[in-house]
């Protein structure tokens, strides 16, 4: 199995930056995609960005397009989402998520979750 560890959540500013990490540990050799996603109160969970752990490819919600970015480091089995020019609307929970399939923008899709950490973006 696989293990996620999310950090870096925190209250910023509207228009700043923030850093989210999230570190992948156990049978890491297994992961196909790992995706970021997010969930604010009342709302259900949405996709943000997902990355191929073999090749680094990324796609992205058009909500976070040309705003966030994300990327991943095998060796430290890691992966990172840089978010820019952050807007109250991306306050939520963030989670970063695992497969060993080749799942995309659907949560149902994911095997291995983080524990979530919270962003807030105040206006």
């Amino acid at each position: 199995q696989v293990q996620l560890v999310e950090s870096g959540g925190g209250l910023v500013q509207a228009g700043g930056p923030l850093r989210l990490s999230c570190a992948a540990s156990g049978r890491t050799f297994d992961i196909a995609n790992m995706a970021w996603f997010r969930q604010a109160p009342g709302k259900e969970r949405e996709f943000v960005a997902v990355i191929s752990w073999g090749k680094s490819s990324a796609n992205y919600a058009d909500s976070v397009k040309d705003r966030f970015t994300v990327s991943r480091d095998n060796v430290k089995n890691a992966v990172y989402l840089q978010m820019n020019n952050l807007r109250p609307e991306d306050t939520a929970v963030y989670y970063c998520a695992a497969t060993s399939l080749y799942g995309r923008r659907s949560p149902a899709e994911y095997q291995y979750w983080g524990q979530g950490t919270q962003v807030t973006v105040s206006s």
